[in-house]
């Protein structure tokens, strides 16, 4: 408004501005694996959920992330965090300790990018790896869920892919490598930064790339939350265990302009009441 003296009406609109961004906290925030994150609380989807950012810390000892479902006061309360840098094309690893399976069937573990309105509606422009029990009666029960949402509204979706949990081991590692043209996950038993152990792989490479593969950078998400919001069947509190996230960007790193990849910001407004729709498979 520069030095104009503000209107009586001018006034009142800046007075109630104040009163309404004071009414969204900032969001808490903590450092995993070297980076800034931003811890949610509220309510919302997906679920919809309550989210606690009591649920969700670092071990000052290990360095270890831990997300948390809680039930106190009558309520259950999950647990999400998200990345302040946005991410590009690169490899995305997820470190855990032990396997976060099998899940109770109303419990969902995430880790996954996702942008905001601002490159498209719910239903684009995210990359998930997901442990769940929504299916587990085939022969064999698959609890890892991997899927490629579009970049446009409108355009065909990967399907959802399921994989088996693998041998019963101490620590896993679960990483997709993202590029123009494709996405490529796998999933491995064991602490590791190369192939070995590795159980389960998928690449997803559509012809029409540039409507079905995400081309813009964004946040990523680490969430344990509650499918339809409805509290897990055995009753009991759940925890998991991050040991560590790594992104590694593509070597090398795309000229400027040769790919439509762009900074995406993230607001704390979009953080406390983004609606996200999830379905089974």
């Amino acid at each position: 408004m520069g030095n104009k003296p503000l209107t009586v009406a001018a006034c009142v609109l800046l007075a109630w501005s104040n009163v309404a961004s004071a009414a969204v906290p900032p969001p808490t925030t903590l450092n995993f694996s070297g980076y800034q994150w931003n811890v949610r609380s509220g309510s919302g989807g997906p679920g919809p959920n309550n989210w606690s950012d009591q649920n969700v810390y670092v071990d000052p000892n290990t360095g270890y992330l831990h997300l948390k479902l809680t039930y106190s006061n009558g309520s259950w309360y999950a647990a999400e965090l998200v990345s302040q840098q946005n991410f590009g094309f690169g490899t995305y690893q997820f470190q855990l300790q032990g396997q976060p399976v099998p899940l109770d069937p109303n419990v969902v573990f995430g880790m996954f990018n996702y942008g905001p309105p601002t490159l498209g509606p719910d239903g684009t422009n995210e990359i998930d790896i997901e442990f769940a029990s929504f299916d587990t009666t085939g022969a064999t029960p698959t609890h890892g869920n991997w899927t490629v949402w579009p970049a446009v509204a409108g355009a065909q979706m990967s399907p959802t892919t399921q994989f088996s949990t693998g041998p019963t081991v101490d620590a896993n590692t679960q990483r997709f490598t993202w590029s123009s043209t494709q996405v490529a996950f796998q999933a491995l038993s064991g602490p590791t930064d190369t192939n070995s152990g590795e159980y389960a792989n998928w690449t997803y490479a559509p012809s029409d790339y540039l409507d079905r593969i995400p081309q813009h950078a964004m946040p990523v998400h680490m969430n344990l939350w509650l499918l339809g919001g409805n509290a897990p069947t055995n009753g009991q509190n759940v925890e998991v265990v991050v040991s560590s996230f790594k992104f590694t960007p593509l070597s090398p790193a795309p000229e400027p302009g040769s790919a439509p990849l762009m900074a995406a910001g993230i607001g704390i407004v979009w953080m406390a009441n983004r609606r996200r729709k999830k379905t089974k498979g």
